[in-house]
């Protein structure tokens, strides 16, 4: 019975049987050489490497190419194999890059530069494929070799970057990263990138990493990087919100917490040209980043860094909605400097600008702040100061905006021009506080005298009440003189006399 079921059951072909059937493919002159290397023998030649795959282990090259996929061995030429083994290829020579290299090793170093070097031509051609594992294997390369944490600055000075007189530190690796970045930056324009499929790998977290290098200190990286993070913003739509996230949270830290960054002027060089392509009316959270992130940069020591690209942001602004044109000003005259002369000179060129663009209504609702502010500066004792503020009234929309309002803001400035004349040490000055006082006399000459009555007659008052405290002070003095100086000795007190009998 046993025998019987056992006979029925299909019976397994010997081994010997399948390579004698594998072995027998008739007068076939191709052997197997069982590396992996495959040859045709015909006379004396062989066939070129066009066709030579062979299998590499996962830990060679893990992720980025499917289970039981073929990759080409990664030292061959784009040119010595064939255009279907091309795409594999060049998956291949990404994950050779994944490898870091020690600079105690300069062979391996230029092995690894001319291969960078050969993906940016593939890439460049125009022949690249970019799959899903062709995307998965860049952006991991690139976030091997660009991704790193920078060490701490131990520069003498607090100023967040670089200044004028500070000379800016290069990185030794630059001549490697730098083809990185110009694989990475040809890869992000590449016309035929599938944005789908991209976006799954150029996510959220390789953004925030990317911003994270603005903060390097060397000005060829923080370039690269704003060509790229431009694109990503200009090309992964769906980013764009975290984006802008991103950024105002790098502002909120460098203003209220460390006031040290790199690459602010990047950053806001990148959003000028975003906002200027922001959609009318705007999203109350554009509006919310011009008044927590924009308008608090005015804040740090360092704004003169990055006070070009600041500037032109807030005009954006305004430019798109002029009812922030008031938001700004308030702004301005909120972080105003007291003490720093070369940081003032700023604020008074900014805010030209911004009276350029501020029309009759919104100059109404800040005209008495911003005018108290310009008096002081009309009186500064540093004479740039002092004259930039004065050449105010050399724009014709703001001498327009001033003449209109000239009952308000004429009180407001005439004492200032008054004590310039008869105090300011500066020639230059003295000279520009004569041609303003020309010109409101030229527009309201009545106001002018009127103006200067009143100041005549407050002068009067103050002289009266300074002479009062005069002589309060010398009927004390002479009350202090006829009085006997009290004794502030204490008689000495006697000691106790002791109970105890000794």
């Amino acid at each position: 019975m046993l025998k019987q079921i056992l006979s029925k059951l299909p019976r397994k072909s010997p081994k010997s049987d399948s390579l004698d059937s594998a072995g027998s493919d008739s007068g076939s002159n191709t052997p197997n050489l069982g590396n992996g290397f495959q040859c045709t023998i015909g006379g004396s030649s062989l066939t070129s490497k066009l066709n030579v795959v062979k299998r590499v282990s996962s830990a060679v090259f893990p992720s980025s190419i499917a289970a039981g996929a073929e990759a080409v061995e990664p030292h061959l030429s784009f040119k010595e194999v064939s255009n279907p083994q091309k795409h594999n290829l060049f998956i291949s020579k990404l994950n050779l890059c994944c490898e870091f290299i020690d600079s105690s090793d300069p062979v391996k170093q230029d092995l690894k530069r001319e291969t960078l070097i050969e993906l940016v031509d593939f890439v460049s051609s125009g022949s690249a494929k970019f799959s899903e594992p062709a995307i998965s294997a860049l952006c991991k390369m690139c976030a091997m070799n660009l991704f790193r944490v920078f060490p701490p600055k131990y520069r003498s000075n607090f100023t967040g970057g670089e200044t004028d007189d500070e000379e800016p530190l290069f990185d030794p690796a630059w001549s490697h990263l730098q083809i990185v970045y110009d694989l990475l930056v040809r890869f992000i324009s590449y016309s035929s990138l599938d944005i789908k499929v991209a976006k799954k790998h150029v996510d959220h977290s390789f953004i925030v990493k990317l911003l994270d290098l603005f903060d390097s200190e060397d000005p060829r990286e923080r370039d690269c990087l704003k060509t790229i993070l431009h694109r990503i913003y200009g090309k992964f739509m769906v980013h764009r919100p975290f984006i802008r996230k991103a950024v105002s949270n790098i502002i909120y830290r460098f203003v209220f917490e460390t006031e040290r960054h790199n690459g602010i002027s990047e950053l806001l060089e990148i959003f000028g040209s975003v906002i200027s392509g922001f959609a009318l009316p705007l999203k109350e959270e554009h509006k919310i980043f011009l008044w927590r992130a924009l308008i608090p940069l005015h804040k740090p020591k360092s704004v003169g860094i990055y006070h070009q690209q600041l500037t032109y942001c807030v005009v954006q602004f305004i430019d798109k909605d002029p009812k922030l044109a008031s938001t700004v000003i308030k702004g301005l005259l909120k972080y105003w400097p007291v003490t720093n002369s070369q940081k003032e000179l700023m604020f008074l060129s900014e805010l030209e600008e911004v009276l350029e663009m501020t029309s009759m209504d919104e100059f109404q609702k800040v005209m008495v702040p911003l005018f108290r502010r310009i008096r002081r500066c009309l009186n500064s004792s540093h004479y740039q100061v002092a004259e930039r503020s004065h050449l105010l009234w050399n724009n014709e929309h703001i001498l327009n905006l001033i003449a209109h309002n000239r009952q308000v803001i004429l009180p407001l400035v005439f004492p200032a021009i008054e004590r310039n004349t008869q105090n300011h040490w500066n020639q230059a000055v003295l000279n520009l506080t004569l041609n303003v006082k020309k010109m409101f006399s030229d527009m309201d000459e009545e106001l002018v005298l009127a103006c200067q009555c009143k100041l005549e007659e407050e002068d009067i008052r103050s002289s009266a009440a300074a002479e009062k405290r005069r002589l309060t002070w010398e009927r004390l003095e002479t009350a202090a003189g006829v009085q006997p100086v009290a004794c502030n000795f204490l008689a000495p007190i006697k000691p106790a006399a002791c109970p105890v009998v000794c």
